[in-house]
C-alpha cells in the first residue's frame, strides 16, 4: 500500500518537473465556460453556477473508456464505492449515501425500476454521453424524493454535424466483448441520433484465502446487454423545439445454468421547448419508463415476469428572467407509479405524486448572487405530503474565486416495497413491509471555495447531513412463541449523521501534460433501532478516506498521428464492519470483518490515426491487486486485466 502511494507521488513529482508552466485560458483549460443545468434546472456557466457542481466531460469519458457509469464515477470520484448482495446486485455508497438517497437522472427525466433498492447501472452506458453533471447535497427543492444526498444527471450527446457514424468495439478478459454504432444525421428543421451497444462478459471463479470471517463470493457473474437509443430532434422555428427518444435495454445473467434472469426496460418520451420571448421560457413534457425483470425458464421456454416497475411523469417549467439577470423559474409534475411484484402482498401496487417548486434566482451584484427554492409534494397512497427549502449563496470576491454557502432540506417516501413487501428471502428470513414507515427527512449543510489561476484550478468542500427516520432494514428477529422462523423488518431507525469534506486539486501545463487529484473524508454515525442497538448494513460501510488521481500526456506527433497516455488510480482506506457468519444460520453469530485499504490502478493510452481511427490498449487493476478474502465490499477482481479497443468515426475517413 505504501509503495502505491509513494509510485503515485513519484509520477506526479515527475510530471510537475517535466512541464514548462504555459497560459492558456483558465476558463477554457477547465471547462469553466461549459453549461450546467442540473443545480437550478436553468444554464448556467459552470464558473458561475450557483451551486457547486461536478462536471465529468465527454473528454473524461473518453479517457475512462467506462463501459458504465458505475466504472466511470469509481474512476473519477472519490467517496464513491460499489458493494454487493449474495446475489451481487450492487449498491452504491456515496459519501455516506446508498444509492436510494442519490437521484440518477437521464437527460433530467427519472429512472424507474431498481436492483437491491439501486437503479440499474448497467443500463447507463457512456457511449453516447455528453456529459454527467452531479450535484451533493440535498436537493429536494427541486426534484422531490430520493434526492436527499444528491443528484447525478447524465446528459446525452446532441447531433452536431450534417451526419455522423462510429463504429467501436473492445476485448478484454473473461471473454469481455463491447461492441456499438453510433448513426446521426442533421437537416434544416430536423435531427436524428440513433445508438445501439452491445456487451457481454463470461462468468468466472476467484479463489478465497482459508477460514474467511464471513460469506465470500467464489464465482463472479457476467452478464450480456443490449442498449438501443434514438432521438429525434424536429425545429420548426428559432424559438420552438420538440424532441422524442425512445430506448429499449436487455440484459441476461446466469447465476443459474437453467433458470438465467432476465431484465428489460422500455422507455420514450416527449419533451417541447419554447422560448416564448427573450425573457420567457416554457417546456412541457411527457416520460414513460418501464423496468421488468423475468426469469426464463429453459426446458419450458417459458420467459416468467416477476416484476415491473413503470412510471408516466408529466411536467411542466416556466422560466422568466429579469432585466437584472435574475431568474424566476415555477414547476409542476405528477408521476403515475405502478409496482408489480410477486413479492408483495398482492400482486401490484400504486400511487399518484404530485408536486409544485419554485425558485428565484437572485443576481444581487456582480458579486452576491443567492437562490431560494421551494417544493411541495403530495403521495396519494399514505396521503403524506412534504414541503422542502433550500437557500444558496454565492460570492465572488474576485474573478476567479467562488465561495458557496447553503443548506437545503432532503427527503425520501418510503418506496411502494418497503410498505408492502412479504417474501421469503431464500430461506434466510421472511423480508416483512411496514405500511406506516414515515419519510425520512435530512438536513444539510454544505459550503464550497474553488479557485483558479493560470493553469491550476483548487476545490475544497465541506458538508453536514443529518437524517431522521432513515428508512432500512433493523435486526433480524423471531417472532414471540416463534424461534424457527426469522423476519427482518422494514423499519424507521434513529438518527443518522454523516459529515466529510473534499479537496480537488486540477493543472495543465505546456507539453501536454495535466494531472488531478481528489480526496474525500467521511465520517458516519450509525443509526440506532428501536431498542438502541446500532444497526451495520452490512454490504456499504463508508470508508472514511478515499482518494482518486488521473496523470494525463497527450502528443500529436504528425498530422496522422496523436498519442494520448493516462495513468488512473483510486486509493480506498480500510474499514470494518459487524457481519453474519453465516446468512442462511445466523445462530452462528457474528465477526468483526476487517476490509483492508487498497489501490487500483489502470494505465491507457489512445493513438489516434488520422482524423477518423483510435485504437486503444490499457492494463486495468495495474499493480494485480486480488483481494484476500472476496467479501461483499471487496472489488471483484482477479487481477491484471488486459483491454483492446478500435473505434472508427466513418464520417471523417475521407
Amino acid at each position: 500500500m505504501k509503495h502505491s502511494l509513494l509510485f503515485l507521488i513519484a509520477i506526479c513529482c515527475a510530471v510537475v518537473s517535466a512541464a514548462q508552466p504555459s497560459a492558456p485560458s483558465p476558463d477554457s483549460t477547465f471547462h469553466l465556460k461549459d453549461v450546467v443545468v442540473t443545480g437550478t434546472r436553468t444554464p448556467k456557466l459552470l464558473k458561475d453556477a450557483p451551486i457547486q457542481t461536478r462536471l465529468i466531460t465527454m473528454k473524461d469519458i473518453e479517457k475512462a473508456d467506462a463501459t458504465n457509469v458505475e466504472d466511470l464515477l469509481q474512476q473519477e470520484m472519490p467517496g464513491v464505492e460499489f458493494s454487493f448482495a449474495m446475489n451481487q446486485k450492487k449498491h452504491m455508497n456515496l459519501c455516506g449515501f446508498g444509492g436510494q438517497g442519490i437521484l440518477f437522472l437521464m437527460d433530467g427525466e427519472r429512472l424507474a425500476g431498481e436492483t437491491m433498492d439501486d437503479v440499474d447501472f448497467t443500463r447507463l452506458n457512456m457511449a453516447n454521453v455528453e456529459r454527467i453533471e452531479i450535484v451533493k447535497g440535498a436537493a429536494s427543492a427541486l426534484y422531490g424524493s430520493n434526492a436527499g444526498g444528491g443528484v447525478i444527471n447524465i446528459i446525452t450527446k446532441e447531433q452536431t454535424a450534417p451526419w455522423t457514424l462510429n463504429l467501436n468495439g473492445r476485448l478484454a478478459r473473461h471473454n469481455e466483448r463491447r461492441f456499438g454504432a453510433s448513426y446521426g444525421v442533421k437537416g434544416k428543421w430536423l435531427q436524428n441520433r440513433l445508438d445501439i451497444h452491445h456487451s457481454s462478459t463470461d462468468n468466472f471463479n476467484v479463489s478465497n484465502a482459508a477460514e474467511p470471517a464471513t460469506q465470500v463470493i467464489s464465482t463472479i457473474f457476467g452478464d450480456c446487454t443490449w442498449n438501443v437509443k434514438d432521438r429525434l430532434t424536429y425545429s420548426p422555428t428559432d424559438n420552438l423545439r420538440f424532441i422524442a427518444r425512445a430506448g429499449y435495454f436487455y440484459r441476461q445473467i446466469t447465476r443459474t445454468a437453467d433458470t438465467p434472469e432476465r431484465y428489460r426496460d422500455f422507455s420514450a418520451g416527449l419533451r417541447g421547448l419554447w422560448d416564448i420571448s427573450k425573457r420567457d421560457q416554457l417546456e412541457l413534457s411527457y416520460s414513460f419508463d418501464q423496468y421488468d425483470k423475468s426469469d426464463y425458464h429453459k426446458i419450458s421456454r417459458l420467459d416468467v415476469r416477476d416484476y415491473s416497475n413503470v412510471q408516466n411523469i408529466v411536467r411542466g417549467i416556466y422560466n422568466h428572467h429579469f432585466r437584472s439577470g435574475s431568474i424566476l423559474t415555477l414547476g409542476t409534475d405528477f408521476m403515475h407509479d405502478y409496482l408489480m411484484n410477486k413479492n408483495l402482498g398482492k400482486t401490484a401496487e400504486s400511487q399518484d405524486v404530485l408536486d409544485a417548486f419554485v425558485q428565484h434566482d437572485w443576481l444581487i451584484d456582480k458579486h452576491w448572487e443567492m437562490v431560494g427554492a421551494a417544493r411541495y409534494d403530495y403521495f396519494s397512497d399514505s396521503k403524506d405530503a412534504h414541503f422542502t427549502p433550500k437557500l444558496s449563496v454565492r460570492y465572488q470576491p474576485t474573478n476567479n474565486l467562488n465561495l458557496r454557502l447553503g443548506y437545503g432540506m432532503g427527503f425520501r417516501s418510503p418506496a411502494l416495497k418497503e410498505k408492502y413487501y412479504n417474501f421469503d428471502m431464500e430461506g434466510i428470513w421472511i423480508i416483512k413491509g411496514n405500511p406506516d414507515l414515515k419519510a425520512e427527512l435530512s438536513h444539510n449543510l454544505h459550503a464550497s471555495a474553488d479557485y483558479t489561476k493560470g493553469n491550476y484550478n483548487f476545490t475544497v468542500a465541506a458538508y453536514y447531513n443529518h437524517v431522521n427516520n432513515k428508512l432500512a432494514t433493523g435486526i433480524p428477529h423471531y417472532l414471540p412463541g416463534d424461534d424457527k422462523q426469522l423476519y427482518l423488518d422494514y423499519v424507521n431507525l434513529s438518527d443518522y449523521t454523516v459529515w466529510g469534506g473534499e479537496a480537488t486539486a486540477l493543472a495543465r501545463w505546456a507539453g501536454g501534460f495535466s494531472a488531478r487529484i481528489s480526496y474525500a473524508f467521511t465520517n458516519e454515525q450509525l443509526p440506532k433501532d428501536g431498542n438502541g442497538r446500532t444497526i451495520n448494513n452490512q454490504y456499504i460501510p463508508a470508508r472514511k478516506h478515499s482518494l482518486t488521481a488521473r496523470i494525463d500526456w497527450e502528443k500529436q506527433f504528425t498530422k496522422h498521428y496523436g498519442l494520448l497516455i493516462t495513468l488512473n488510480g483510486r486509493f480506498l482506506s480500510k474499514v470494518r464492519n459487524v457481519e453474519f457468519i453465516d446468512y442462511y444460520d445466523i445462530s452462528k453469530g457474528t465477526n468483526t470483518v476487517h476490509y483492508p485499504a487498497y489501490t487500483l490502478w489502470k494505465l491507457s493510452t489512445i493513438h489516434r490515426l488520422g482524423k477518423a481511427v483510435k485504437v486503444t490498449a490499457a492494463l486495468d487493476n495495474l499493480l494485480n491487486y486480488k483481494p484476500k478474502y472476496h467479501y461483499f465490499n471487496s472489488p471483484l477482481t482477479d487481477g491484471i486485466n488486459l483491454m483492446v479497443g478500435l473505434s472508427v468515426d466513418i464520417d471523417k475517413s475521407k
